[in-house]
C-alpha cells in the first residue's frame, strides 16, 4: 500500500507544478491580450494617419497639377 501512497504524492506534486505552469500561462495569455489590444489601438491610430495623409495627398495634387506647367517654365 505504501508503493501506492508514494504514487499519490508523486501526482499530487506534478499537479501542483501543472496547477503553477497553468497560473503562468493564464497570466501570460492576459498580458498578451493586453499587447494585443494596444496594437489593435495603435493600427487605428496609423491607419487614420494613413488616411490623413493620402487625402492630403489628393488635396496636393489637386490644387498643385494645374501650377505644374507654371513651375516647370519658371525653373532653369
Amino acid at each position: 500500500m505504501a508503493i501506492y501512497g508514494i504514487y499519490d504524492a508523486i501526482n499530487a506534486i506534478c499537479g501542483i507544478k501543472n496547477a503553477i505552469c497553468g497560473i503562468k500561462n493564464a497570466i501570460c495569455g492576459i498580458k498578451n491580450a493586453i499587447c494585443g489590444i494596444k496594437n489593435a489601438i495603435c493600427g487605428n491610430k496609423n491607419s487614420i494617419y494613413g488616411i490623413n495623409s493620402a487625402i492630403n495627398g489628393i488635396i496636393n495634387a489637386i490644387f498643385l497639377m494645374p501650377l505644374m506647367p507654371f513651375m516647370e517654365s519658371t525653373m532653369p
